[in-house]
């Protein structure tokens, strides 16, 4: 089984009034005022998905500031996911610029509809405090409805490039030091995180988080598998594509030439993701 624990779809309307949304919404004109950059749809992605060889897809949201635009979000990926058969496993947004009230109410209708987790979560676009009383609410919501929190997480060194603000490293360690029992995954290798795990108290505290490897090829030589499966695991790394920024194809090639032991290489690509969500 070929699981993609990171790509991102869009309603037909956002899509359609692309300009609209720029405007509306800094974030999403951060990452997507290029004409250049893609945005996908649910039939998109499942095609891909056929061309690829990937048998299940994770589709996550995207912060939105809007309370609304959340909402026709989610019940984007909801429905999409209901329609797939099973392929497309959804990972609703939260209207975490909404206040802790209607992060609750939509995080409970999500759940109640499907959804398997909450993602790609930037709290930093949304001005919303990890590592305060609300980052610890919103952790103890997910553990209460077993959900997954996938967070976006970026490297402080390196290259610019468009939506590279993300979760710092201190942030994205604090939170999960302070709310153990919380299951994250953390986008893109976890801005470097595992490379902490040489000591041993971030290693322990390491225990309940999952990386994954979205874009990968963008921002580290192939040499960041095998480092990071010695340094926290195999069992701990996700493959993600962050279609369509990257297509599945170009992904998967990546971890199968990076990773020549098959153990290890099939945990990544999906045996994980099998574990994490209890997949059939």
């Amino acid at each position: 089984m070929i699981v993609d624990f990171h790509t991102h779809v869009f309603p037909p309307e956002v899509i359609a009034r692309r300009d609209r949304f720029l405007r509306a919404e800094p974030a999403f004109a951060a990452l997507y005022a290029s004409p250049k950059a893609k945005l996908a749809n649910a039939d998109d992605l499942l095609a891909s998905m056929g061309a690829a060889g990937v048998d299940i897809s994770i589709a996550l949201g995207f912060a939105w500031s809007d309370a609304a635009t959340c909402g026709l979000h989610n019940d984007y990926l909801l429905e999409a996911a209901a329609q797939s058969g099973g392929r497309i496993l959804p990972f609703c947004t939260l209207p975490l610029a909404a206040g802790e009230a209607a992060i609750a109410a939509e995080a409970r209708r999500c759940a109640a509809r499907g959804a398997r987790g909450f993602g790609e979560l930037r709290p930093v676009d949304l001005a919303f405090d990890f590592g305060a009383q609300p980052g610890r609410r919103l952790a103890a919501l997910a553990r209460e409805l077993d959900l997954v929190l996938l967070l976006h997480a970026s490297e402080p060194v390196g290259h610019a490039y468009p939506g590279k603000q993300g979760l710092g490293l201190e942030a994205l360690y604090a939170f999960v030091g302070e709310n153990p029992g919380t299951t994250v995954v953390a986008a893109h290798w976890g801005g470097g995180l595992p490379f902490f795990a040489l000591m041993p108290e971030v290693k322990q505290a390491l225990g309940d988080v999952y990386f994954d490897c979205a874009v990968s090829s963008l921002l580290y030589a192939p040499a960041v598998y095998r480092l990071v499966v010695e340094l926290v695991g195999a069992e701990r790394i996700l493959f993600g594509s962050d279609f369509p920024l990257l297509s599945q194809a170009r992904a998967r090639a990546e971890v199968e030439s990076a990773m020549p032991v098959a153990a290890a290489r099939d945990l990544i690509l999906g045996g994980n993701a099998r574990r994490l969500l209890a997949l059939e």
